[in-house]
């Protein structure tokens, strides 16, 4: 992404139903079922969709691509609403009710009944991940992921599709095992946060932030690099193109059914500028300063 670029902070519906693969009028049908609660209306008295809300339209999107009634998949959200937010009960309950009916038409529903195992096993957050990201955390133990990791790789895998998201994956991993770093990325996280609209743009704190940011990358690179995850990054490419090798008459191949990939095909920068981050101007600065930084740093080539 170039450092110039401005995320929207909200998006319309027609950019919303692109990025997560559906239509307008798919969406409008959420909101009059009760599945996605309506949005906020911008002066022009158009729906306006923001990150929380992208998340739940993906989560929608790969549920009712497992099969799952959109009945269901509302009646779980309102379990998982009233059994708190970080809660999958109402999830799994649906999950259970439909692997029932699937025993029964596993002829004809065999990859709606192995997505929905798959859910089941891996836990229906990390689930909606492709197997290719989710093997790379089988060493971990249970728990060691924040949704915030799954919810980003989540998006990550939408845009650049399981390789990139499988390649992230080794952020999460060193933060997972490294507590003192992931202390550390707490606290940046928080002072990027307080950079609100209140901050202007050349506020000595976007500054100081900025450099906070990027001695923090320079740790977790380090960390990454020593622990042997970078020899790991590396192997997935081959593993990558052995389990997809081109075809033989040049053409692409097919969309992986589990990589998110078939949801409506658009570039990855298309697809980053229908995702909408809430981030404040002096936000924004603080990014293009720590990238500036990191430039600045890199060895020339």
């Amino acid at each position: 992404m170039f450092s110039s670029f401005i995320p929207p902070r909200q998006v319309k519906i027609g950019d919303a139903a692109a990025f997560v693969g559906t239509t307008p009028r798919a969406i409008r049908h959420y909101h009059e079922i009760g599945l996605l609660p309506e949005p906020e209306r911008g002066s022009d008295d158009r729906r306006r969709y923001g990150y929380e809300d992208m998340i739940r339209l993906l989560w929608i999107r790969r549920m009712a691509d497992a099969g799952i009634a959109l009945d269901d998949i509302r009646d779980a959200f309102a379990d998982t609403a009233s059994a708190g937010a970080d809660s999958d009960d109402g999830i799994a309950g649906t999950l259970d009710r439909l692997e029932e009916t699937l025993v029964v038409q596993e002829a004809e529903l065999r990859r709606q009944r192995t997505a929905v195992q798959r859910m089941r096993t891996e836990g229906s957050r990390m689930g909606l991940l492709s197997d290719f990201v989710t093997s790379r955390f089988k060493s971990l133990p249970e728990g060691s992921l924040r949704q915030a990791d799954l919810d980003c790789l989540l998006v990550t895998e939408r845009i650049f599709g399981p390789l990139g998201a499988a390649v992230q994956a080794s952020r999460f991993i060193a933060l997972a095992t490294h507590p003192d770093l992931r202390e550390d990325s707490d606290r940046v996280d928080a002072a990027e946060e307080a950079l609100d609209d209140t901050i202007a743009v050349d506020d000595p704190r976007v500054a100081r932030v900025a450099a906070e940011r990027h001695a923090f990358e320079e740790a977790l690179h380090a960390v990454i690099e020593d622990s042997g995850l970078a020899e790991s990054d590396d192997a997935l490419f081959d593993t990558w193109d052995a389990l997809h090798p081109a075809p033989a008459d040049g053409g692409e191949d097919e969309a992986d059914p589990s990589s998110g990939s078939g949801h409506g095909s658009m570039s990855a920068l298309e697809a980053i500028g229908k995702m909408p981050y809430d981030f404040s101007p002096a936000r924004l600065r603080c990014m293009e300063l720590a990238e500036e930084l990191a430039a600045h740093e890199s060895p020339a080539s």
